[in-house]
């Protein structure tokens, strides 16, 4: 059983802009938060049939609601990190201790017995 805003999916697409490169999903349905309270009814059965909705707040995105079988979107890396100097490049002076981790750690003990 289909309803009948459950028909235009398939002509909607929904894109959105991450660091300047622009992502296309198909079949993806805008959907309020007022939408979504008086007609959870037909998203859940539209989700179960494998449909995805963006979730807006005052028509700005918030959310995705997607099928629980939905594949995990792959992470687009527009420039890789780079590594750049690091703890060597700090040139810190380690200190050494008087005494020994372990005498420092046994003074210790001795006060509790």
């Amino acid at each position: 059983m289909t309803c009948g805003a459950d028909t235009r999916l398939a002509d909607r697409s929904t894109s959105a802009t991450i660091s300047g490169v622009s992502i296309v999903e198909p079949s993806i349905e805008s959907l309020s938060q007022r939408q979504l309270r008086n007609e959870s009814g037909r998203v859940l059965r539209a989700v179960s049939e494998g449909h995805s909705f963006v979730l807006t707040n005052n028509g700005v995105p918030v959310g995705k609601i997607v099928p629980m079988d939905a594949p995990v979107p792959a992470l687009i890396i527009a420039r890789p990190a780079r590594r750049q100097g690091g703890w060597a490049a700090l040139a810190i002076e380690r200190k050494t201790a008087e005494q020994s981790m372990a005498a420092i750690v046994d003074d210790m003990r001795e006060d509790r017995v």
